[in-house]
């Protein structure tokens, strides 16, 4: 079945090229694509990889990345039993069978397939006046879009076998799945590579640079520090090391800087701006080169387009509400505040741009009436006097429609990019690799950096030490993580910071997630509109609210029609064999 997720994916970067938002994503001749003739020149040449920028991703984006990201990591969570690959993700029963198991798998060996093939026709096909720095570039790109699909691959899966050549692979016998640290040494290599031949300043408005990669290694080292590590909790200083240096120098040399305030992060355009170090490049105009991701996750209808807003049963979780500084307020006994009485509120302005409390006002939104017409500017909704429960919907990458984008908007098609590497990233990076296999610190450039997001987040400096407690959440703060989770909800890395975290001290990872309610709440302002506070009740008749996580079931399984179709993949995994 690879072979045939590769080949589609292969195909389609074949049969549909971008619109015409950036010059890099204008539309090539399509019968030119393997063909000698169109790889003579270095435009050429650039243009074929610019399917990896969008039509690559669009499986992935369109719904599993939230699915594991987000609800698997337990910042989002859908409530109802059906359909089943959303509370699969919530309560981790996900299956060899679950839709969402096949989509994430699927979604991801599309962009290996077409990043080989990228791959493959520059190194056969480029002419004689293609320049070796063109072709290292676009060979660095693939490489760099590989190594990103093969990272969520054995994050969400653990070991799965590496495909570099589409060609020898339809013709294999048999796939053997790969360990999971030659995995990440694979993963490492093809990002030294891009590093190495990706330019210092983007060659076109979106284009990945050598920062773009600097920012990879960063996180994979700091991935990498702790896998093989086991129970022991100590991480591979050199890793930490390297993690550390790689994050400081984007902070330091890749002249790209926090965006203020956060909440412009998100307001459209923000497309490449200052702090992006990596989006998938959306194009209105086309189903398969837009942000359809849009539709999926709109809270309802009437601020979307042609009233596709399928998102209004998602919410942010009762753990991830928790989260946010005094918002619910904390009683003698240190845990929540669970009364509907007692009325919280939070300083940190990520929260308004991550998710939509009762009484939260967005002038950029437009409600439309029946007829499709402006009526108001978007304040969510109060619950009713009566209910028991109600939603923390999405905010984040909901940017309006077609009355608020100048008309750049469509039924699943939408416009703005969404990111895949922060600058922020490496801030909080840094602060993890220094503190390294112990549980704080008081490092000064740490502090600076940690107290950098705090403080852009509206939220006062701390003094230090920073705290990451192995026991945590049962013993002890951990406040990177926590940091962490605030400052990317709905940016899909949730999941993969566990996963980091499972890879030193599985015991804290699942100690987490069995610790955070995923189910039905009351959040209920003061007044409305212009709260000054909310209250906070657990639905009483919702009683199955945590997760049961454990090493049976913590990475989800290989698609079962995958190991029906190549069952040498139920053999052990080995280690990827290097050429060199």
């Amino acid at each position: 079945m690879i072979n045939r997720y590769i080949l589609a994916g292969a195909l389609a970067a074949l049969a549909i090229f971008s619109g015409c938002k950036d010059e890099f994503l204008e539309r090539p001749p399509l019968d030119t694509l393997t063909d000698g003739a169109f790889f003579r020149t270095d435009a050429q040449v650039l243009a074929a990889t610019a399917p990896l920028y969008n039509v690559a991703w669009k499986n992935y984006h369109d719904q599993a990345s939230y699915f594991i990201g987000d609800i698997r990591g337990g910042t989002l969570f859908y409530p109802w039993e059906g359909p089943a690959e959303r509370r699969d993700n919530v309560f981790f029963r996900a299956t060899g069978v679950s839709k969402s198991t096949l989509w994430a798998y699927q979604a991801c060996y599309n962009v290996i397939g077409q990043s080989n093939m990228a791959i493959y026709n520059i190194n056969k096909l480029a002419g004689p006046d293609v320049t070796a720095a063109t072709k290292n570039q676009a060979i660095g790109e693939a490489r760099f879009m590989r190594a990103t699909a093969y990272s969520i691959l054995v994050t969400t899966f653990g070991e799965i076998p590496i495909i570099t050549d589409n060609v020898a692979d339809l013709n294999s016998p048999g796939k053997i799945k790969n360990t999971v640290p030659s995995i990440w040494e694979f993963i490492t290599r093809d990002y030294l590579f891009a590093a190495d031949n990706l330019p210092v300043t983007a060659s076109q408005p979106g284009r990945v640079t050598k920062w773009s990669a600097e920012g990879m290694l960063a996180r994979t080292y700091l991935t990498r520090a702790g896998v093989g590590s086991g129970t022991g909790g100590q991480r591979n200083q050199e890793f930490l090391n390297k993690a550390k240096e790689y994050a400081q120098r984007v902070i330091t040399q890749s002249g790209k800087a926090l965006v203020r305030p956060y909440e412009n992060l998100f307001k459209y355009p923000y497309d490449n701006n200052a702090e992006s170090l990596f989006e998938n490049q959306w194009v209105f105009g086309a189903y398969a080169t837009a942000n359809t991701m849009a539709s999926q996750i709109y809270p309802m209808g009437e601020i979307a387009v042609n009233n596709d807003g399928w998102g209004g049963n998602y919410s942010a979780t009762w753990w991830m509400m928790s989260l946010y500084d005094g918002l619910i307020t904390n009683q003698e006994d240190g845990n929540p505040a669970n009364d509907g009485q007692t009325k919280g509120f939070t300083m940190d302005q990520r929260l308004k741009a991550t998710f939509m409390l009762p009484g939260f006002h967005y002038p950029e939104i437009t409600v439309k009436d029946a007829k499709g017409q402006a009526k108001e500017k978007l304040t969510w909704a109060a619950p009713g006097a009566t209910a028991d429960n109600n939603f923390a919907v999405i905010k984040k990458y909901v940017v309006g429609n077609e009355l608020d984008l100048a008309g750049q908007a469509g039924q699943q098609n939408y416009p703005h990019n969404t990111y895949m590497m922060r600058l922020a990233e490496m801030y909080l990076t840094y602060v993890d690799a220094a503190i390294g296999n112990a549980e704080s610190t008081s490092d000064p450039i740490a502090l600076q950096y940690f107290n950098e997001i705090r403080t852009r987040a509206g939220l006062p400096s701390v003094a230090g030490p920073i705290q990451m407690s192995r026991n945590y959440p049962l013993s002890g703060d951990d406040q990177v993580f926590e940091e962490w989770v605030k400052e990317f909800a709905m940016e899909n890395l949730t999941w993969y910071e566990l996963v980091r975290i499972h890879y030193y001290n599985p015991q804290k990872a699942y100690n987490i997630i069995n610790n955070q309610d995923r189910a039905l709440f009351l959040a209920k302002p003061d007044r409305f509109p212009n709260p000054t506070g909310w209250t906070f009740t657990k639905t009483s008749w919702m009683t199955e609210r945590n997760p049961n996580v454990g090493p049976g079931n913590f990475f989800m399984p290989l698609p079962a029609v995958e190991l029906s179709q190549s069952p040498s993949l139920n053999q052990p995994a080995v280690d990827y064999k290097f050429e060199n």
